[in-house]
């Protein structure tokens, strides 16, 4: 779990918490994609390009919590090779509103380690479970886009999962936001709106 996550998110109070989900939109996030030495963060919606995010807090992080070394780079940042799936995370305020992303790339892996956490049910696998702080939860829709143009929005099943099996190569995006329900104090200081955004992608190649 990242630190700020960890240190300032967790003082929010359980009932806010259980209402996360309540309400679900689109919105800007980070995506995550290979690139020749190394991996690409990158901000905005994925085939819209626009200005890079400003951000506070921005980590790159593999699943034990180890830091991934991070750079700015052209409209987000440049993170060094891992073997494993990697994770980041980075937070955006203004006067009355606070938004916290997540973005992992790779779906190997099947434990969460973000707060909010898209995570396969069984490695390189088509089903997914959202999570939060480690706790399976129902999502009312994961939006889907690729490098090639195609979207979808997914609906869950009765358990709370989604499923889809990629049909073409391509660089595939899944990403759901949820909003906090009420004003929210973190430090001291009172947020009227506060949002968390998560999106996992990987490559298909073939």
């Amino acid at each position: 779990m990242n630190r700020f996550s960890a240190a300032r998110l967790g003082r929010l109070s359980l009932p806010v918490l259980a209402l996360l989900l309540a309400s679900t939109v689109q919105a800007q996030y980070f995506w995550i994609d290979d690139d020749a030495d190394g991996r690409r963060i990158q901000s905005d919606e994925l085939n819209k390009p626009g200005e890079a995010l400003a951000v506070q807090g921005a980590r790159a992080f593999a699943a034990d919590g180890k830091t991934i070394a991070l750079e700015a780079a052209s409209g987000g940042y440049k993170a060094a090779q891992s073997g494993a799936d990697l994770r980041f995370t980075a937070r955006h305020a203004d006067e009355k509103s606070l938004s916290i992303y997540h973005a992992r790339f790779g779906r190997q892996e099947t434990k969460a380690v973000s707060d909010l956490e898209l995570v396969p049910t069984t490695p390189g696998g088509n089903t997914y479970r959202l999570f939060w702080k480690g706790s399976a939860v129902g999502a009312s829709q994961v939006n889907v886009s690729t490098s090639e143009g195609w979207s979808r929005v997914l609906r869950p099943a009765t358990d709370g999962s989604v499923s889809f099996t990629p049909s073409f190569p391509a660089l595939y995006v899944l990403e759901v936001s949820a909003r906090v329900n009420g004003a929210v104090t973190v430090d001291g200081r009172k947020y009227e709106d506060v949002r968390h955004v998560a999106t996992l992608s990987f490559r298909v190649d073939r």
